[in-house]
């Protein structure tokens, strides 16, 4: 009987320790824990300046709602696969009628200087309307990928593993919304809530 009780008080803990875990069974992942605490709790923007592709400075989270995407530009692999999804996005959103500024936001901006965002931006057919790429000033990057829950590892090759989604900032200038990069039906539905 009593080692019943123990196995039974061990489900229990092991129950509740992975409800706790898991936020309610509604992230599975790190990631999927990242949205989830996102979309209940809206986290203000910090007042960051970003430099253009265009060279001119423009404050992130202002004017509305805002689409944007980390990447680095030398990135070989999943930043050009995103900046083709980025692409296709704005295109889906085009077509519904839904023109809502967009920023690829480099990462590495000692390395990504205005060649290199310009570079990227015609690679993806990036005009700076609606979409723009830029860059943070080196000492703003560590809030700002705080802010966005960003993470950052350099793979000692170079480059750097990161996640990449879509975030929204809402017209209240706070990061409200995190996606999947192919998920336009669900980005537009945020961004018609947003406007």
């Amino acid at each position: 009987m009593r080692s019943a009780l123990y196995t039974i008080g061990a489900a229990v803990l092991g129950c509740a320790a992975l409800w706790q875990a898991t936020d309610g069974l509604r992230a599975i992942t790190a990631e999927g824990a990242r949205r989830v605490t996102i979309a209940d709790s809206p986290a203000p923007v910090p007042p960051i300046e970003l430099e253009t592709m265009s060279g001119e400075m423009r404050p992130l989270g202002s004017g509305g709602p805002t689409l944007i995407e980390f990447i680095y530009t030398t990135c070989p692999t999943i930043c050009q696969t995103s900046g083709g999804d980025f692409a296709e996005l704005r295109d889906h959103l085009h077509a519904s009628g839904l023109v809502v500024p967009m920023i690829s936001v480099s990462f590495d901006p000692e390395q990504d200087d205005l060649d290199a965002l310009r570079n990227y931006a015609e690679l993806h057919s990036a005009t700076g309307k609606p979409w723009t790429v830029a860059r943070p000033q080196v000492a703003d990057l560590p809030a700002l990928l705080r802010t966005f829950r960003v993470t950052v590892i350099p793979d000692n090759w170079g480059g750097y593993e990161h996640n990449i989604a879509v975030l929204l900032i809402n017209g209240d200038g706070k990061f409200a919304g995190v996606f999947d990069t192919r998920a336009f039906d669900d980005i537009a539905h945020a961004v018609e809530q947003a406007l």
